[in-house]
């Protein structure tokens, strides 16, 4: 039962990576809102350090996506960063559900996208 966990989440980050290279990032942006981050955070059930952690997680990425200005390398790097950053300040349940909301995300996000064009 494990190793079919461990499968699913490993399958969860390939496709979290996937679904991000098809996109523009823009949810990354969305994280910084205060609605956003406090809805955020109160899904994610973290603690005054873990808020404070995905916080500054939050502006750092944000300020690395401006600076990207477009470069999909740079944006690669900016989404690992992102992941990585926030898989080592969340336990691994939290961070699961950070992957399902932001896989959410974007995918709500296509579909708009698709209904604007």
């Amino acid at each position: 039962m494990k190793k079919v966990l461990v499968s699913i989440a490993l399958m969860a980050v390939a496709f979290s990576t996937h679904v991000f290279a098809n996109s523009n990032y823009d949810v990354f942006y969305k994280l910084n809102d205060k609605s956003t981050f406090k809805s955020m955070v109160r899904y994610l059930q973290t603690d005054d350090s873990q808020t404070n952690d995905l916080q500054y997680i939050f502006h750092l990425t944000e300020k690395k996506l401006k600076a990207a200005k477009g470069n999909a390398p740079e944006l690669e790097k900016t989404l690992r960063f992102n992941l990585a950053n926030v898989k080592a300040a969340l336990s691994p349940e939290q961070y699961r559900k950070y992957l399902i909301v932001l896989n959410l995300s974007i995918q709500n996000q296509e579909f708009t996208y698709f209904a604007e064009k």
